[in-house]
């Protein structure tokens, strides 16, 4: 997910994963060939997995745009009290900024971690994003990484943080390692610190790259409590319902963070995340209503999911034009009532 509605990935030739049971691989183009690249089975019996956090519904708020979100005023209004802050990018060399540009310091969402603690509430930082550098491609090393990471947790007192990989991000294997390595240190720095990866998915389930991306985090010592699917812009081969792809999303990712992460059958569901673009996306045709936001609450409580979530806090609002066929950074360009999404989403608890 990027700063601005027009999100463009590099992952609809890239091979996907499919459910297990299945025994098809996917291509975003919607072709199947038969196999499967899931060769590792999983252990006989799983090992505890990380809890993750206890807020059922933490929106992405996009801290780019002015004027800046009102996390306290959404809290008066709805109740949802969670939020994830995006995105923590390079700004030139190992320096974390808010989107390659703002101090840590000085941004007006950031600024208002303090209230919204006050106010029962707390943020998920999310580092990485579509545009901009992630961090683990602009340092040096792990060590280095993990510092540049811990500036953010110390600046904030962060208890949880997430890694949004995608487009060219998602293949480089180096940084991947480097990445992981420096989370491995930055929770030994910070015990109890939650850990989240998101990452590009389709109906099929996450890209190879990206179940990639998990196994290499186990082996070098990540507790990842969840893995967050972006439920979005599947591409134009795609032309059903947006509520029952992100459903079905899910149930893939199940089956690869099982085997991926050694976790249990119900330890895999409770890792799974999702995250809908509301609205109008970036895909034409592709539209997530408010019912299919009830529709995944419903889905979530009956697997128990970590969490849901959706691009962006800032667009659930209609447009002050009316519904549109295009994707707008601050509103939703489908016709609701202001903040539709976020109550109908933040019933969902965990």
């Amino acid at each position: 997910m990027s700063s601005s509605a027009h999100r463009r990935r590099t992952r609809r030739t890239t091979q996907l994963i499919g459910v297990a049971a299945a025994g098809t691989l996917a291509v975003g183009g919607g072709l199947a060939v038969a196999g499967s690249a899931m060769a590792t089975k999983a252990p006989q019996a799983a090992p505890a997995a990380p809890t993750a956090a206890a807020a059922g519904f933490t929106p992405y708020v996009d801290t780019s745009l002015t004027p800046a979100y009102d996390l306290t005023g959404t809290v008066q209004k709805t109740g949802v009290k969670h939020f994830t802050l995006a995105f923590l990018t390079s700004g030139g060399g190992c320096v974390p900024k808010w989107g390659g540009a703002g101090d840590l310091a000085g941004d007006a969402v950031a600024r208002q971690i303090p209230a919204l603690r006050k106010a029962g509430g707390d943020v998920r930082v999310s580092f990485g994003g579509a545009n901009g550098t992630e961090l683990a491609a602009a340092c040096s090393s792990a060590s280095e990484l993990a510092a540049a990471y811990g500036k953010a947790v110390d600046q904030f007192k962060l208890t949880e943080v997430d890694f949004d990989i995608e487009g060219g991000a998602l293949p480089d294997t180096a940084a991947n390692t480097r990445r992981a390595q420096a989370i491995a240190q930055l929770q030994k720095q910070h015990p109890g610190l939650d850990v989240s990866f998101t990452l590009p998915v389709m109906p099929e389930g996450l890209t190879q790259d990206g179940v990639n991306l998990l196994s290499n985090a186990k082996q070098n010592g990540v507790q990842v409590s969840a893995v967050n699917i972006m439920a979005m812009d599947y591409g134009s081969s795609y032309h059903g319902d947006m509520g029952t792809y992100a459903t079905q999303a899910a149930t893939a990712t199940q089956a690869q963070v099982k085997k991926a992460l050694g976790r249990s059958d119900a330890d895999a569901w409770k890792t799974v995340a999702v995250t809908p673009m509301i609205g109008v996306n970036d895909v034409q045709g592709e539209v997530f209503t408010p019912a299919d936001a009830a529709a995944l609450v419903t889905f979530a409580r009956s697997k128990h999911l970590a969490w849901l979530s959706m691009w962006s806090a800032t667009r659930d609002r209609p447009c002050p034009g009316g519904a549109s066929h295009s994707a707008q950074p601050t509103c939703s360009s489908v016709d609701q009532a202001p903040l539709a999404f976020t109550k109908a989403l933040g019933a969902y608890t965990g």
